[in-house]
């Protein structure tokens, strides 16, 4: 049970972030505070907007994957370029991952 309390001093602007931090993760202000100051991952929810990047990033991938190998006999260095494009893609929907 958690009875103790701890005041802590900050400006008007570092409070907002604080609660904003707070809000995007889907968790109270203490506990952020907690999570944070215990060196816990704190791991911010998606937004519909986020998500919808997502797929749209996923999908371009796709595509690009599939002219890579429609170019592949053709046109050889353009398949590369292509196949690199959609390996950079890949790399940064792993990131979202994380």
């Amino acid at each position: 049970m958690r009875r103790e309390y701890i005041q802590i001093r900050c400006s008007i602007y570092e409070k907002k972030l604080l609660k904003r931090r707070a809000a995007r993760a889907g968790i109270s202000l203490s506990e952020y505070l907690r999570s944070t100051a215990f060196e816990r991952n704190v791991v911010e929810l998606i937004t519909p907007e986020q998500l919808e990047h997502y797929r749209m990033l996923v999908q371009y991938k796709n595509n690009f994957s599939r002219i890579s190998n429609m170019f592949k006999k053709r046109d050889p260095k353009l398949a590369a370029t292509v196949e690199k494009l959609a390996e950079e893609i890949r790399n940064h929907l792993k990131n979202f991952k994380k």
